[in-house]
This record gives C-alpha cells, structure tokens and sequence, in this order.
C-alpha cells in the first residue's frame, strides 16, 4: 500500500546535530537517489571540509511493473526505495562550516530533491 501523506511531522523537525539544516516545506517521497545526489553537492560544494548529518532514510520499497506488460500476473518488482517526507521534517544538517558556505551548499542540496525546503540556523 503507498499510503496517504498528509499533515506536520512531529519527529525530527528541530536541528538536533549541527549549526545549519534543510526543512522540508512540503510533503511527498524523497528517493535514494536524490538523497545521494544532494549528499554529493554539500560534500563536493565544501570540499569535504566540516560534517554532515543525514536525517531521513528511504526505507519504504515502491515496485513497478515493466513496461508493456498486461494486466494481471501478480505485483511488479521493487525499483526503488524512498523516504516519505512530511512538511517541516529536518532532512540534512551541517557544522563545521562558516554561514555563507553552509548556505550555498544547502541551496545546491535543495535543488536535487522533489520537496519544497528551506534553510535553518539552530537559535541559541
């Protein structure tokens, strides 16, 4: 069953790890692929310098059936894995880095997922 995403996520909404994190503004699946993809841009934007903290994992499977196949014959086989995300869930977080290079590199994180996000600075 894919099940309805609706509603606020109540867990992980507060920036738990680092100084600077990426909140989710909307809801729908964010893949696997596009959490590497976005893990790739902060760690090649900062030249590996500082940490980052991924804070969702895709562990719900989606299966598919190929293309051109008839009706019938049973459920498809799982394509991919995603991560259901919930609006205002923290989806990656940063430290060990100055405010402008944290910035940059969440906005080119921002761009490689299917939510709409924005970006945090933990409040003292």
């Amino acid at each position: 069953m894919r099940g309805k995403l609706t509603g606020v996520a109540h867990a992980g909404t507060r920036i738990s790890f680092g100084e600077y994190g990426l909140i989710s503004e909307g809801t729908g699946w964010v893949t696997a692929r596009q959490i590497e993809s976005a893990r790739r841009a902060i760690t090649h934007y900062t030249q590996r310098g500082g940490r980052v903290w991924i804070r969702i994992f895709p562990d719900k499977p989606i299966s598919k059936k190929p293309p051109e196949v008839r009706m019938g014959g049973g459920k498809g086989d799982v394509t991919e894995f995603v991560a259901p995300v919930k609006r205002g869930r923290m989806l990656f977080e940063m430290a060990g880095v100055d405010s402008e290079t944290a910035y940059a590199a969440l906005r080119l994180a921002a761009h490689k997922l299917s939510v709409k996000t924005r970006i945090v600075k933990k409040e003292e």
